[in-house]
């Protein structure tokens, strides 16, 4: 797993559009706020640590300035849906990576407060044997509520538990609070619809 400081000293535009245009993925460079949404899947051996150790790399212009913002998150479940409560019967979504053009917008999460809510079928991986390692081998795609939001309202949380059946989770409610400002500005210019890609760690060859 790279640290978070040592990778906001690398990551670069040109590493960024490399990794994506490697996988045939958009990147958005026209326009103000055409935001550029990435998570980045830590390389952690699939265990299961219960932790925010992911990021979210959020990329965009602004009057010709090229602004990176990098939050911590997590993009799988933590240890209450893994180990205890599975999230699905068939088990528990873990976000397949890859890029899911126009599958968000904001909305209600759990009708509560305003994120990023999925609207479009998404693939995930199913986990259903409560082994605490995270496995990748049985697929699913569809509409499962695999939204983008904040843990604890207030301050960071130190650990995933059951903030995460699959979504992709911010630690930190104010960084959460920045993420959403700025979805607002896409949302105000280019309307209702946003686009989440996840890449692993590796991809970015940094």
């Amino acid at each position: 797993m790279i640290k978070k400081e040592e990778l906001k000293n690398k990551l670069t535009e040109k590493a960024i559009k490399e990794a994506m245009q490697k996988k045939g993925y958009a990147y958005f460079d026209k326009g103000d706020y055409n935001l550029n949404i990435v998570g980045i899947r830590s390389d952690c051996n699939r265990k299961v640590t219960n932790l925010f150790d992911d990021y979210m790399l959020v990329t965009y212009y602004l009057n010709n300035n090229l602004s990176i913002k990098l939050y911590s998150i997590t993009t799988e479940p933590g240890r209450y849906y893994i180990q205890n409560k599975l999230g699905n019967p068939k088990g528990t979504a873990i976000l397949v990576p890859g890029q899911y053009r126009g599958c968000w917008q904001i909305g209600k999460h759990n009708g509560k407060y305003d994120a990023l809510v999925q609207v479009k079928p998404v693939a995930v991986y199913r986990d259903s044997n409560k082994d605490m390692m995270y496995d990748y081998n049985k697929t699913d795609k569809g509409l499962f509520g695999i939204n983008i939001h904040r843990s604890n309202p207030y301050g960071t949380s130190a650990t995933i538990d059951n903030w995460s059946a699959g979504c992709q989770v911010f630690a930190n409610s104010k960084d959460f609070a920045e993420f959403m400002e700025l979805c607002n500005e896409q949302r105000k210019r280019y309307g209702n619809s946003f686009t989440y890609t996840l890449l692993d760690e590796k991809d970015l060859n940094i």
